[in-house]
């Protein structure tokens, strides 16, 4: 597929930063010069911890940083600068930065949450299979949040038609665009990840064939709540957003509502099978290992003739993946790519 085009992109970590170099790694502490016993006596400090990293070790530097950071990661590939300068296109040439945060409430958690991602960071560079820079860490003050995470976040265009336009950029409408305005706050799910782009390209192909108008979507694991708009303006009857994540949850429904969508998604906490199925359309942009556990009751959701939307799926997962849905009697209509990333279009038989 076509990688999607950035607009009006901001200043992005990635474009400068690299993996670490080749040789020995000097021993750093990423916490050096950070008080953290004060950020915690103030209790209003966020630490966010950075590691640049090449695009097929995107997966695994996140699910490290996931396990410091319960609240999950964040993704930003580097951008190039094209139509002079005007606008940016995602380049998977280049490494992405992968971001978490944690709460700073006790200095020592803290400390030792970071020792732990350090050292598992540092297993990973030994093996040398792809690129993978140190890990670093600053303080974001709450009063600061709103403002020093945005520049990350430039318009994204997705396909032909899907725009992902941040609440705080501005986007020039071209005839047929469905522009998505997001506020991602701190849930997963803007656009940037290869997953979800998969997912939304898909999605516009469902809606090329008329499979969306009309419709009733459940969104498994909504996080922002973007699959759950796209669909929506996509022509969808009615969705239902789902998140075991209660802060994902908060952020779904306030993007709902900000692209005057409040009614026709409705958002709860939940996962699969949400026990309100059968849906026409399932999306689920989880992970390999979930979409197997869950399969169940991701079928459950589905009626018969109807399609889900599975992504979140490394390509070295995606067999294992095949595997569980064929053996459960559904059909992959059609597989989408970029990079390692694979999305697939599964349909249950009627």
């Amino acid at each position: 597929m076509t990688l999607p085009e950035a607009e009006d992109a901001g200043a992005n970590d990635a474009d400068d930063a690299g993996p670490g170099d080749d040789g020995d790694k000097a021993a750093t502490d990423p916490l050096d010069g950070i008080d953290l016993a004060a950020a915690a006596a103030a209790r209003d400090a966020w630490l966010e911890l950075s590691v640049a990293a090449d695009h097929e070790a995107v997966e695994a530097v996140s699910e490290i940083l996931s396990r410091a950071a319960p609240g999950g990661t964040s993704v930003e590939p580097a951008f190039e600068l094209i139509e002079d300068g005007l606008a940016a296109r995602v380049d998977i040439a280049r490494p992405a930065m992968v971001r978490a945060y944690l709460p700073v409430l006790s200095a020592v958690a803290v400390r030792d949450a970071v020792a732990q991602a350090d050292r598992e960071l540092g297993h990973l560079q030994a093996f040398g299979l792809r690129p993978i820079g140190d890990l670093s860490a600053r303080l974001v003050h709450e009063a600061d949040w709103a403002n020093a995470w945005k520049v990350h976040f430039p318009v994204l265009r997705v396909g032909e038609r899907i725009v992902i336009r941040p609440t705080w950029r501005r986007h020039r409408r071209r005839p047929g665009d469905v522009v998505l305005a997001l506020d991602p706050g701190m849930a997963f799910g803007t656009g940037l990840h290869p997953t979800t782009r998969l997912c939304l390209a898909a999605l516009e192909s469902l809606a090329d064939r008329g499979a969306i108008d009309g419709a009733r979507v459940v969104d498994v694991g909504s996080g922002s709540g973007i699959l759950s708009i796209a669909a929506g303006l996509l022509g969808a009857e009615s969705v239902l957003a789902v998140d075991v994540d209660p802060i994902a949850v908060d952020a779904s429904a306030a993007n709902a509502r900000r692209n005057k969508l409040g009614r026709r998604i409705r958002v709860r906490e939940g996962s699969a099978p949400s026990g309100e199925g059968p849906f026409d359309i399932v999306l689920a942009n989880l992970i390999a290992s979930l979409l197997v556990t869950l399969a169940d009751g991701l079928i459950a959701d589905l009626r018969a003739g109807g399609t889900m939307l599975a992504s979140g799926i490394f390509a070295n997962r995606e067999a294992e993946v095949v595997a569980a849905f064929k053996a459960r009697g559904l059909t992959i209509a059609r597989r989408y790519a970029e990079g390692d990333w694979v999305a697939l279009e599964v349909v249950r038989p009627s």
